[in-house]
C-alpha cells in the first residue's frame, strides 16, 4: 500500500457537483485498491460558500482527517501544515491539473504526477510559456487525451512523456436505477466553459459555444426531447433565446446539480445524455471522453456525444453514440430512443469494461510505477 495525495479544485468550484465527482472519483479509486489517499486543495481568498461547499463534501464522503484546504501555505481545514509536509515526504502526488504547487509542499513530495484533463489547452500553455498548465517540476505526465502523439492530432507534447488515463468511475457511487417513463436528453455544462479560445499550429479552435450552435436546431430537427442543465451568462440571452426557440429546455445547473449528491440524481433521472465538446477537443481529434460522460453510462443512460476521436479507441453504436453532423445527430437520437433498453444495457457494459476505477486506476498506478 502506498500513500498518494490527489491534488485538485473541489472549493474553488463550488456549486458544480460534476467537478466535484471527477476528484471524487481518482480519491476513492484509489482508496478501494488500498492506498491510504490524502486530497489537498489550494485556494485563494475563499468564500464562505466556497468553505461550506468543501466542509459538506467532505463530510459526505468520510474523507475528514485526510483532505486538507490550504491558501498560501496556511492550512485552513485539515491538518496543520508540518504534518503535510511529512506526509509528503512520503507520498506521490497525482497532481489533477497541476492544482498544487505550494512552495512548502509541492518539493517535498517522494513523486509529482500531472494528471491533464484538459488536454490541448495544457498543451498550447506549457507552449506559449504561460503559467496556467502548471507542468513543470513533475516526474510523470498522464492525459486522458488518448489521441496525443497520432498524426492527425497536432497538439504538441512539448517535449514531454505523456502516458494516457481514462475517466476513472467508482461502480458503487454510480448503480443502475430505473430509467424516467419520460425519455428526454439532458446534458450539464457550461455554455462558454472557462477556458479562451487556443491556437495550435497557427490553427484558432472555438469554445463549447461555437460547437453548440452548430446543432442548436436539432430539436426542431428530431423531434425528441432536449434540455440542458446551463450555466449561461445575461451576456448570451441572445444564444438562450435562440435555444429556447429551438424547442431546447434550459434549467440552472445551480439548482439541480451544485452538489454531488444532486448532480447524480439529475443524470440518473435523465434518459441519455446529448452533448458537444470544446473545439479544441474535436478538432485536435483529442480523443478526449467527459467524466460527465462517463457517469451516464455507469449509470445505465445511454450518450450521443459529439466525437472527438474517442471511436478509434472506444466501441461506439451500442450505448455509446458518436456523431460529427446534425445528419449523425438526428439519426443517433432515433437509434437510441428506438431501441433504448438495449442502449441501457450498452452503457453500463461500456462503463464497467472501459472506466470502471478499479481497471483504470489499477492501470494508471502500474505505469506510474505506484505499488
Amino acid at each position: 500500500m502506498s500513500t498518494i495525495v490527489v491534488g485538485g479544485a473541489l472549493a474553488n468550484k463550488a456549486g458544480s457537483g460534476g467537478e466535484a465527482w471527477v476528484r471524487l472519483s481518482w480519491i476513492r479509486g484509489l482508496q478501494q485498491l488500498g492506498h491510504d489517499v490524502w486530497f489537498i486543495e489550494q485556494i485563494d481568498r475563499p468564500s464562505p460558500e466556497q468553505l461550506a461547499f468543501f466542509d459538506e463534501v467532505i463530510a459526505s464522503f468520510g474523507l475528514a482527517g485526510r483532505a486538507c484546504l490550504i491558501e498560501n501555505d496556511h492550512v485552513l481545514r485539515g491538518a496543520d501544515i508540518d504534518t503535510l509536509v511529512d506526509v509528503a515526504s512520503e507520498s506521490t502526488l497525482v497532481n489533477i491539473s497541476g492544482h498544487v504547487d505550494s512552495p512548502a509542499l509541492f518539493p517535498r513530495f517522494r513523486a509529482r504526477i500531472y494528471v491533464d484533463i484538459d488536454p490541448g489547452f495544457t498543451q498550447s500553455w506549457f507552449a506559449d510559456g504561460l503559467t496556467g498548465s502548471r507542468l513543470d517540476g513533475h516526474d510523470q505526465f498522464f492525459t486522458i487525451a488518448e489521441g496525443l502523439g497520432r498524426a492527425d492530432c497536432p497538439i504538441p507534447d512539448c517535449g514531454l512523456l505523456w502516458k494516457t488515463v481514462r475517466q476513472p468511475v467508482v461502480l458503487d457511487d454510480w448503480p443502475l436505477t430505473k430509467p424516467p417513463d419520460v425519455r428526454v436528453f439532458t446534458t450539464v455544462g457550461s455554455w462558454r466553459g472557462p477556458f479562451g479560445p487556443v491556437t495550435i499550429d497557427d490553427r484558432t479552435f472555438g469554445l463549447k459555444v461555437h460547437e453548440f450552435r452548430r446543432f442548436i436546431e436539432l430539436p426542431t430537427v428530431s423531434h425528441h426531447r432536449f434540455e440542458l442543465a446551463l450555466a449561461i451568462h445575461d451576456a448570451d440571452r441572445g444564444d438562450r433565446d435562440k435555444l429556447i426557440a429551438n424547442e431546447w429546455r434550459v434549467v440552472d445547473p445551480g439548482e439541480v446539480a451544485r452538489d454531488p449528491d444532486r448532480f447524480r440524481r439529475y443524470v440518473q433521472g435523465s434518459a441519455a445524455e446529448f452533448s458537444v465538446a470544446q473545439g479544441v477537443y474535436v478538432g485536435t481529434n483529442s480523443g478526449w471522453f467527459s467524466d460527465r460522460t462517463v457517469r451516464y453510462l455507469a449509470s445505465g443512460r445511454p450518450a450521443l456525444v459529439q466525437d472527438t476521436g474517442f471511436s478509434r479507441t472506444l466501441p461506439v453504436g451500442k450505448g455509446l453514440v458518436a456523431f460529427s453532423s446534425m445528419e449523425d445527430a438526428v439519426s443517433g437520437a432515433d437509434l437510441i430512443m428506438t431501441d433504448y433498453e438495449e442502449h441501457a444495457v450498452a452503457a453500463r457494459q461500456l462503463a464497467v469494461e472501459h472506466f470502471e476505477a478499479g481497471r483504470v486506476l489499477a492501470r494508471f498506478c502500474e505505469q506510474a510505477g505506484i505499488s
